[in-house]
């Protein structure tokens, strides 16, 4: 679809829904406080703030304003809204000229705008398995021409992703200079033709789209599991070979009942 010729504001509204999840094994008491700390650590409103702001960066958007707060007794959660242009604010440094206007803004001390990136942690455990599941969902919503999609490989690349759910939809309509309708901007027949090949070689996916309405869902889960990567404070080496099969078969039963969206029987584990 070419570049189109618009009465005036793109209206269409263009909403990405980045859902992650990373599992771990901890056995005992302390390791679950140890891994709640570092999860809250790594992730805390600080870093989620930066890594919202490369997004902004990536799609080509302007920051506004940000809110951000840690929780007891943990997670994150951080919003920034967003706006394609640049912000115009009057200068009031002494160095100014007496009206002149600068892009870039100081202060925001109250706005409206269309567009938000927001981002929520919720980290937790299974009371007697072992198994700590991380959560991160991460939503950015634009309008104008601006895409959520090419931050895609970003969140990929700067999240431990043993799943990936992903929604996309394209809300509303805008209108050409002829009066027509709209109801899309750019050509999309799914969410993976956004992802790199390197990243999408790591996951097995399921794509579910509904292209009438404009509805689009990819899921990933990792295809190779490296025990080491998972296991808290312990090494795979220092196991049994029981106590690793066993390990593994709760880990990947964690993982298949997140990504198929269903308990399975625990009985074995």
């Amino acid at each position: 679809m070419g570049k189109l010729k618009l009465y005036g504001f793109n209206n269409l509204t263009k909403t990405l829904s980045f859902n992650i999840y990373d599992v771990c094994y901890a056995v005992t008491d302390e390791q679950k406080e140890q891994y709640i700390q570092y999860i809250d650590e790594q992730y805390n409103s600080a870093r989620l703030t930066e890594i919202l702001k490369d997004i902004t960066k990536i799609i080509g958007a302007n920051l506004l304003n940000i809110a951000k707060q840690d929780y007891e007794p943990q997670g994150a959660s951080v919003n920034l809204l967003i706006t394609e242009e640049a912000l115009p604010i009057v200068c009031v440094d002494p160095s100014c000229n007496i009206g002149e206007i600068v892009t870039t803004p100081r202060n925001v001390m109250g706005h409206l705008d269309k567009s938000h990136i927001t981002v929520h942690t919720y980290p937790e455990y299974h009371p007697d398995q072992g198994i700590m599941t991380f959560r991160v969902d991460v939503d950015v919503s634009t309008c104008g021409q601006i895409s959520p999609l090419k931050a895609l490989d970003y969140l990929i690349e700067n999240f431990d992703s043993d799943i990936i759910i992903c929604d996309y939809r394209i809300r509303g309509f805008t209108r050409d200079v002829d009066g027509n309708k709209h109801f899309k901007d750019h050509n999309i027949h799914s969410i993976q033709d956004f992802i790199s090949k390197k990243n999408l070689d790591m996951y097995n996916s399921i794509d579910v789209n509904v292209y009438q309405e404009n509805v689009f869902h990819t899921k990933m889960i990792l295809k190779e599991l490296d025990l080491d990567n998972y296991l808290f404070e312990m090494n795979a080496a220092d196991l049994e070979d029981e106590e690793r099969n066993k390990i593994i078969a709760k880990l990947n039963q964690e993982m298949h009942e997140i990504y198929y969206g269903r308990n399975f029987d625990r009985s074995d584990t």
